[in-house]
């Protein structure tokens, strides 16, 4: 029965503790954003303040995605700390209740606070940051000054004798809209025939439906049309996997898609990467509470706070950046993606528990 009281006492100190973290994390992110998209966005035709508000508000479950197991970490370290300056944890060792059984409730914890980030908050940040996305094209407009570098992949298509390269600064509807599509043609020699410039390529049945269109052909003045239709062979559904972007596919639907990609005999490294990643945050949360146990759990009333807080920030750093680089690899297909996401999240379990071992038990 006292176990039973005590861990439910962990726990729900565990639990409010994460919630005020949280609540903290999410105002400083959401002041930071904003004032980043309002520096990068005040001068889109489009950008209005409550618009910023609104943009920083869809991506803030993205940023808190990211943020959640540095969350883990401080929560962690927070609560034993807090727990060993008021002695609470040297009653319970003396009680006779090894670090293993008062460790559970912690563990149970960021195993919860795992699962909810990837069943909850993915999906709800992946809907997010296609809404942010739209909002940012209807900002900048089909006459918008300010571009950036195109981040989605190009497209090829071979209809017939056309040979046509696409590419465009921002995707839509799941890649089936494009905004400020490039098309470039070339003839069989591979030689540059024909250019068009498009404020929208919208993929219709058989075709794509170019709107406010230049075309720029080699030594002649540019021309400009309202709207231009160009044949292709590519299926909606092709185009949809091949520029949606992982993170803006929810967890439920990444295997879906996984196996709409392989069927197009698209690469699905990306794809398994970010499925891989998401089903070992719960235990990158445990390794995370592992680490912060190793350096909290040591007894010292007034002089522990510097040397915790910087050994567990450096330790947490260190895996959560050897997390993303070894990820980086596993999407670009260097190290298969279920060894890139969980060799480093089940290195760091072994090594948090075997510290642990030889902290306490010897």
């Amino acid at each position: 029965m006292m176990f039973g009281t005590l861990s439910r006492y962990f726990f729900r100190r565990y639990l409010v503790t994460t919630g005020w973290f949280l609540i903290g994390v999410s105002a400083i992110s959401f002041l930071l954003d904003f004032s980043e998209t309002a520096g990068r966005m005040s001068g889109l035709p489009g950008y209005t303040i409550s618009g910023g508000v609104l943009m920083t508000a869809v991506r803030l479950p993205l940023i808190l995605q990211q943020t959640v197991p540095f969350i883990a970490l401080f929560v962690g370290m927070t609560v034993l700390i807090g727990l060993n300056r008021k002695y609470e944890l040297v009653v319970t060792r003396a009680a006779g209740i090894s670090v293993w059984q008062f460790m559970f409730p912690f563990i149970a914890g960021s195993l919860a606070l795992g699962l909810l980030t990837m069943a909850a908050l993915n999906p709800l940040a992946a809907w997010g940051q296609r809404q942010a996305l739209l909002v940012e094209s209807d900002w900048r407009g089909e006459n918008a000054v300010l571009r950036k570098a195109p981040q989605i992949p190009w497209l090829r298509q071979i209809s017939g004798r056309d040979d046509v390269i696409i590419g465009a600064q921002t995707v839509q509807d799941n890649g089936t809209k494009l905004i400020d599509a490039v098309l470039i043609h070339f003839d069989s020699r591979g030689q540059v025939i024909l250019r068009q410039d498009a404020a929208t390529a919208k993929l219709e049945d058989g075709y794509w439906q170019l709107n406010n269109v230049v075309e720029r052909q080699p030594g002649e003045i540019p021309v400009r049309k309202a709207s231009v239709q160009l044949r292709t062979n590519l299926k909606q559904d092709f185009v949809q996997e091949r520029l949606t972007a992982p993170e803006t596919i929810g967890f439920f639907d990444l295997s879906n898609r996984i196996a709409a990609a392989k069927s197009f005999g698209i690469s699905t490294k990306a794809l398994e990467t970010q499925f891989n990643s998401l089903l070992s945050q719960p235990l990158l949360l445990v390794a995370m509470t592992l680490i912060a146990a190793t350096v909290s759990l040591k007894f010292s009333r007034f002089n522990q706070s510097r040397s915790v807080i910087l050994g567990g920030i450096v330790s947490g750093f260190v895996l959560y950046v050897v997390t993303v680089l070894v990820r980086a690899f596993g999407s670009s297909g260097v190290v298969p993606p279920f060894v890139a996401t969980w060799i480093p999240v089940v290195v760091a379990l072994a090594l948090g528990a075997t510290i642990l071992l030889h902290q306490e038990d010897g």
